[in-house]
């Protein structure tokens, strides 16, 4: 069936983000910053805020058990916005001409609510699509079925008739289990063949 929607990822695929944008300024010794990022600031406990826990909870509960490193645990929130480094801008010359040929566009993102929120502020191109599902707001994070279940729904789309690109490769696979068509994001050159490949017009 031909495609005739394109749902984005937002992180690594719209959006260059990186926890080592902030820390490299904050934690110089790279080894430090390595174990700091790795063993207690992990992506394990940055995804509990993309699940729903507020972002005050997660840096009390942190802070608690490594107090010698409370500062730096409140820097993951108070400095968030310096980890966006900015728009990935050759996906969103895409995203453009896929709204410009009149193909409908949307997000499904693991995402805070609350930093969700401050991204759209700093990117107001975040604000254009149809309609976005973020997991903090949702409370379920891909790749739980749930989630893609969730955005077919709400916006009536047809999974056999929706292109999907996430830069990891679980989240793909999970798309592809609920019927999306969904490819690995390894880069705006190599989307751009994926989406030329079903016939749309960019």
């Amino acid at each position: 069936m031909p495609i005739d929607t394109v749902v984005f990822d937002i992180g690594g695929v719209l959006l260059d983000w990186s926890p080592n944008y902030l820390y490299e300024e904050l934690i110089p010794d790279q080894e430090q910053r390595e174990h700091f990022l790795t063993n207690i600031a992990t992506p394990e406990w940055n995804m509990r805020q993309d699940a729903g826990r507020t972002w005050a909870d997660a840096v009390a509960e942190l802070s608690a058990l490594h107090p010698e490193h409370a500062e730096w645990i409140s820097a993951y929130d108070a400095g968030w916005l310096k980890m966006a480094r900015g728009l990935i801008e050759d996906t969103v010359e895409l995203v453009e001409e896929l709204r410009q040929a009149g193909i409908p566009t949307y997000a499904l993102t693991n995402f805070s609510a609350e930093k969700w929120e401050v991204a759209l502020e700093a990117f107001p191109v975040l604000r254009d699509f149809e309609g976005a599902v973020v997991s903090g707001v949702e409370q379920t994070v891909k790749p739980d079925e749930k989630i893609y279940r969730i955005l077919l729904e709400r916006y009536g789309l047809d999974a056999a008739r929706s292109f999907y690109t996430d830069d990891v490769q679980r989240n793909v696979d999970a798309a592809r289990a609920v019927g999306l068509d969904a490819e690995l994001f390894t880069g705006a050159t190599d989307l751009r063949h994926h989406l030329k490949q079903r016939g749309l017009p960019v």
